[in-house]
């Protein structure tokens, strides 16, 4: 069953810009009409009945099935993954609108409990499915075409295969399995329900974020200083829940002798922990030419002794501080997708005309932006938290990547099409740049360039050099996790521990700042999702290298890649391209291209 969807990106969009136009709402008919849809109703009420008559038919019995009968197992599995995905895609989704409103908590808790109740019978699943003998395994493959289709989806179970217990126990930690989600909801709604006053105006935690972006830098500080006191004053909670996240994973770890941390990470991202690390070593190694490099351009476009870390993603003195409205952000993003490949334009479009995006900030509503593919038979739904900012428009191109790449994948089925996140952030990723490039070309002075170049750079360093300061700084937190109890002081100080390493010697702390790990949603929803993003990013400057090189083929090589899912190993889907990621260059690739940004914004200074 797929993951409920969860804020993924750490964004500063929020709340509270006027004029921006027609902002679309979801419209989640295409799942259920609503919570009380006879169809919810009719579909739960199959999902108990088929998962029941799943175990009677199959418990025990796998090891013993033919090729066609386990390809028949196989896919009323999958028709059970579709139907729960689809029932929690609309639980989740309608929670996320409106976090705060007590009928959609329960409904989702509601939900929760019963397809976990229902699903629990096939536990059994996997763990028998990891006790068929190799050979006979390959034999099935190759004995019949369409059950080898999903030897990528076996292969990945199977991986588990070191760290499996007992069928009791599985079923036990299956059920448990809520009790921890309830832990995630107190994050999401703790997070929702915060008001931060700033300048006499009550704020949520989005609009209170994007003040960080504002020309006036006293606002900046007012707002920097209300998100440490707020965050201060709610530490213990969060605390709490870090706590008791790290821990009940350190437990699970334990169990299950898996050797680090990331270990659950890596299987799932299907990547390699030497490849992680490579990836980790060259962005931390290039922090001096990239994050400390840049800033120290900006302190000086500043006209600062020292930057304070209200003044990190502070715009630009001669930046143009108009507000892009809802309708030209769409033409912004179109138009470059559009003429990387009309097939990307087409696919993208019913995003916008057919109620698949929610854009406006609301009370209540999570922060943040994702992309959540529901189910296949279906389509993906996307939240913003849109400002009419020139980040909001990255933003947007950064989702409608995910959702251009979900669609393409459904045609996988509900076990192939998922991607690994490292694979997620491709498309993603490659939308933004798209986008930054048709912006770029389209600059008509060097200082547009020059503000655009700026924009890039932030952006970059925020998704390669950010997020690998938060998979360290995880690191560390579970590691010491390991040790015993925490403290908000112990965690502050891990916190504190990567922050000037990463940004480097341009900043100051303010006093205060040592709480900002409170509100990024990625260390509760999904430990170590962040280095994610470094990897695709980096993937996708290799990639681009790639398309810039005027390599033949290239458009549909891509499609070919967003079409595989989850179906192809990295390995298999970078070949095609000439590139592989176990290269410790390959990074270096990626990263000289952010530094050769920076060349040019130096060169500009004379």
């Amino acid at each position: 069953m797929r993951d409920l969807p969860f804020p993924v990106r750490d964004a500063n969009a929020g709340g509270g810009a006027d004029n921006l136009g027609n902002l679309p709402e979801w419209d989640l008919s295409d799942l259920y009409t609503s919570e009380d849809a006879p169809e919810l109703s009719r579909d739960l009420d199959w999902l108990e009945g088929e998962c029941a008559s799943f175990a009677a038919d199959y418990e025990g019995k796998l090891a013993d099935l033919d090729a066609g009968g386990l390809l028949t197992c196989v896919l009323r599995n999958e028709k059970i993954n579709a139907i729960a995905g689809r029932i929690m895609s609309f639980a989740g989704l309608r929670y996320y609108q409106l976090t705060t409103d007590a009928e959609r908590a329960k409904f989702l808790s509601d939900m929760q409990e019963k397809v976990t109740i229902f699903t629990t019978p096939l536990v059994f699943f996997t763990l028998e499915i990891n006790r068929i003998d190799d050979d006979a395994l390959k034999a099935h493959f190759s004995a019949n075409t369409d059950l080898a289709r999903y030897e990528p989806v076996f292969r990945r179970i199977r991986a588990m295969k070191p760290y499996q217990l007992s069928d009791e126990l599985e079923k036990f930690l299956h059920d448990l399995g809520v009790v921890g989600d309830a832990w995630e909801r107190l994050f999401d709604e703790t997070i929702s329900g915060l008001t931060f006053t700033v300048d006499g105006d009550d704020l949520n935690i989005e609009g209170t974020l994007n003040l960080l972006t504002e020309q006036d830098r006293t606002k900046r500080e007012a707002a920097s200083r209300e998100l440490a006191s707020v965050f201060q004053d709610n530490i213990k909670t969060f605390a709490r829940v870090h706590n008791t996240q790290a821990k009940e994973k350190e437990i699970l770890d334990r169990w299950r002798n898996m050797p680090t941390a990331q270990t659950g990470r890596h299987l799932s991202n299907d990547v390699e922990p030497e490849v992680v690390e490579a990836l980790r070593e060259a962005v931390v190694a290039a922090y001096p030419k990239l994050s400390h490099r840049y800033y120290e351009l900006k302190r000086k476009w500043l006209g600062l002794d020292v930057m304070q870390v209200w003044d990190r993603n502070a715009p630009l003195p001669m930046e143009d501080t108009r507000i892009v409205d809802w309708a030209e952000a769409e033409t912004m993003v179109m138009d470059a997708y559009n003429a990387f490949d009309p097939r990307m334009g087409e696919i993208a479009a019913p995003f916008f005309s057919k109620g698949w995006i929610d854009a406006a900030v609301k009370p209540g509503k999570a922060p943040g932006a994702f992309a959540h593919p529901t189910v296949t038979d279906v389509h993906p739904y996307v939240m913003l938290n849109y400002l009419g900012k020139p980040r909001d428009v990255m933003t947007l191109a950064h989702e409608l990547g995910h959702g251009v790449h979900q669609v393409l994948a459904a045609d996988q089925g509900e076990m192939l099409s998922s991607t690994p996140l490292t694979l997620a952030e491709t498309a993603s990723v490659f939308g933004e740049m798209l986008t930054f490039r048709t912006m770029l070309d389209q600059a008509e002075t060097p200082e547009q360039r020059k503000i655009l170049l700026a924009g890039k750079v932030e952006d970059m360093i925020n998704t390669v050099v950010r997020q690998i300061a938060f998979y360290d700084f995880e690191c560390k937190l579970h590691a010491a996790r390991r040790e015993g109890e925490l403290t908000p002081d112990d965690i502050n100080a891990l916190w504190m521990s990567v922050q000037a390493e990463s940004l480097g010697p341009a900043f100051e702390f303010m006093d205060g700042y040592e709480t900002f790990w409170a509100y990024i949603p990625h260390f509760v929803h999904s430990p170590f999702y962040v280095y994610a993003y470094a990897f695709g990013d980096g993937l996708v400057n290799a990639l681009y290298s790639v398309y810039e090189s005027g390599a033949e083929g290239f458009e549909d090589k891509y499609f070919e890649m967003l079409c595989a899912g989850g179906s192809k190993h990295h390995s298999e889907l970078l070949a095609p391209f000439g590139l592989d990621a176990s290269d410790p260059k390959f990074w270096d690739k990626g990263l000289s291209m952010i530094s050769g940004f920076i060349d040019e914004l130096e060169d500009m200074e004379g």
